[in-house]
């Protein structure tokens, strides 16, 4: 199950990845937390469109019933409000009612339903800081956690379908400084120009995630691509994430990249499949209704780690101060 913020986030980030996997016969879920209800046209040659001006969230909707049907996955809207990118300084206050501003409770019980009828045994989402500092992004960080948190424990929402512990949580990490260096230099010594020259000095500043998975799924980038051109107000054709040619992305990194979260299985140097240590079906699915589960491994940030363990009043309560 991959936990996403808004339609166009899931061909993004890890899309190849999920291709793979239901090649291979797994099933997937998209969870879309919003709508995008508030985003730009990022498309040049649509910015003008009068269709798109009219309804952007119902063209959304549609592109990204195209991208669900390249992928071949399944997918579920989570049913909130896009918060916006707030710009300025200071920055403005968020719209009400916006995912973001919505109470952690009431995002957790939604996400834990959905976790307990699909039954994921792993979760993917973003880190603690979003990927990028996206309040929807962050957002969907502390959902998840809460809902993988919670969704095991016969106590908490008990109305809201049989317990179930997914057994893994990793963030996608596609645009690791590794993956994004790699690529540069493989464009400059092509004679290229690369896409990338400008992000590197924002890498800076910035401290390396620690990558702990990297599943191989070239010979599903163009599956990806065509995923991320169903999103047709959202990526310029012209843009970046065509820029490096596919032959030098397959050579240079072949991979989607993720870092473990939590898991309840323990994660070994070089993994390279996110199911590893999960054995049969049939052990996962024994290992996700038991309720004596130990952690294996917790790759999570102190801070990140005691606000989800923390009661779900105290959790509400550290969320109101975030805002």
């Amino acid at each position: 199950m991959c936990v996403h913020a808004h339609p166009d986030d899931e061909s993004s980030k890890g899309a190849a990845a999920m291709a793979r996997y239901r090649a291979e016969g797994h099933e997937v879920m998209v969870v879309t937390c919003t709508g995008g209800e508030r985003g730009d046209v990022l498309n040049p040659h649509l910015k003008n469109d009068a269709h798109v001006l009219r309804d952007l969230a119902e063209v959304r909707r549609q592109e990204m019933a195209r991208a669900r049907e390249i992928l071949d996955v399944q997918q579920v809207w989570l049913g909130f409000v896009d918060s916006g990118l707030p710009e300025g300084d200071p920055l403005p206050p968020l719209p009400h009612g916006c995912f973001a501003l919505e109470p952690l409770e009431c995002t957790t019980e939604a996400l834990v339903r959905v976790i307990r009828e699909f039954r994921p045994h792993v979760l993917t989402t973003y880190d603690e800081n979003g990927g990028y500092p996206h309040p929807d992004h962050v957002m969907t960080h502390t959902v998840t956690m809460a809902a993988w948190e919670a969704a095991g424990d016969p106590d908490r929402y008990p109305h809201a379908g049989e317990p179930w512990q997914p057994l893994k949580v990793y963030y996608n990490q596609t645009f690791s400084k590794t993956r994004v260096l790699a690529l540069h230099e493989a464009m400059l010594a092509e004679g290229l120009e690369s896409p990338y020259a400008d992000w590197l000095h924002r890498y800076d500043d910035r401290p390396v995630r620690t990558v702990t998975t990297r599943v191989r799924c070239d010979e599903w980038f163009p599956v990806r691509d065509a995923a991320l051109l169903a999103h047709a107000t959202q990526i310029d054709p012209d843009g970046f994430f065509f820029a490096v040619p596919l032959e030098v992305q397959a050579r240079v990194w072949p991979y989607d990249d993720y870092e473990c979260g939590v898991s309840y299985v323990p994660i070994v140097e070089g993994e390279d499949d996110l199911f590893a240590g999960l054995g049969t079906l049939a052990e996962a699915d024994a290992m996700a209704r038991r309720p004596d589960l130990v952690l294996a491994y917790d790759g999570r940030p102190v801070d990140d780690a005691h606000a989800a363990g923390a009661r779900p009043d105290d959790a509400d309560d550290d969320e109101q101060e975030r805002r």
